[in-house]
């Protein structure tokens, strides 16, 4: 088929690496986000999608949004059989989805109908799921709501990040998405209707929502931290200003300390929960770079009984 794959950010690439070398479609060009500002400078920048497609010589497409006359009539021009999806990051108007013959397919890092919208790895996590996938599926014009042609299932382990299990459905799902092209193509794959149970929304998180709530069990704030990490990052207050969480641990032993309670030895620091502790491994002090929380408590020198998250910052 002739193929025009749509991403942005760097979890799309693998799978645009593993259509282009499949060898068995065309990738006739690729749609992007436009250019963003970026690093110190603030200098436009090009996705990571469209430097890869750069490096392959294939042509880039860059709308400031998809209903753009001049984008869709390009898009006319190619005429693709499908268009393959990851993380484009705007929405597809009916105008653009009735182009390609075959549709647009989307690679969604869930098990579909759990966890429709922009942050499926996040709440999953968050969540406590203890399994997640990838799903490919067609688009329509409701929230990642078509049938789905494929999925694959992968381990949510107990110290992952969102940004670890992304990476890995990443690469699966690059896999799942090249295999769906191949039986859309040969005719050996059939997209089957969602359920109407197991509905779930996985809603961008906003910074508000990753700010700790101390009286919570230390569960949830392990899930929370692992769930914000790397962005958009979970965080607490410290004498008036903003403390990020970089990595944290349930502390199961330590439970002598109210909840945001913060106690310092020479090599580990706690703070407690609405249950046991947890133990901060790394954190990131406001206007700073990420440091090891031991470092972090030596420098401010921890009062006894002195606690985070409890004023508003500054």
């Amino acid at each position: 088929m002739k193929l025009v794959f749509a991403g942005t950010p760097e979890v799309a690439v693998p799978a645009l690496d593993a259509l282009i070398a499949s060898g068995r479609h065309e990738v006739a060009a690729v749609v992007t986000r436009p250019d963003a500002p970026a690093g110190r400078g603030r200098k436009l920048v090009a996705s990571p999608v469209a430097q890869r497609a750069e490096e392959a010589g294939i042509e880039v497409l860059k709308p400031v949004k998809p209903r753009d006359e001049e984008f869709l009539a390009r898009l006319r021009e190619i005429a693709p059989d499908c268009c393959p999806v990851v993380a484009y990051g705007a929405l597809l108007p009916k105008v653009a989805l009735d182009v390609p013959a075959r549709g647009w397919v989307n690679l969604h890092f869930s098990l579909l109908p759990a966890w429709r919208g922009a942050a499926p790895v996040q709440h999953a996590i968050i969540g406590g799921d203890e399994v997640t996938g990838a799903s490919t599926f067609l688009i329509e014009e409701g929230l990642d709501s078509g049938p789905v042609y494929g999925v694959l299932t992968e381990e949510v382990r107990p110290t992952d990040t969102s940004g670890d299990l992304l990476t890995r459905l990443a690469f699966a799902g690059a896999g799942l998405l090249s295999a769906t092209m191949d039986g859309i193509e040969d005719g050996t794959l059939h997209a089957v209707p969602q359920p109407h149970e197991g509905i779930s929304l996985a809603p961008k998180l906003t910074v508000e929502d990753a700010r700790i709530d101390w009286a919570a069990p230390a569960l949830r704030v392990d899930r929370l931290v692992r769930g914000c990490t790397p962005a958009p990052g979970a965080w607490t207050v410290f004498r008036g200003e903003r403390l990020k969480l970089v990595a944290a641990a349930p502390a199961p032993d330590r439970t002598d300390l109210a909840p945001g309670e913060l106690s310092a030895a020479k090599n580990n620091v706690y703070v407690g929960t609405g249950s046991h502790a947890v133990e901060l491994l790394w954190v990131q002090p406001q206007g700073k770079k990420p440091m090891r929380a031991a470092d972090w408590a030596r420098g401010v020198r921890i009062a006894p009984g002195e606690r985070v998250g409890q004023a508003d910052v500054r």
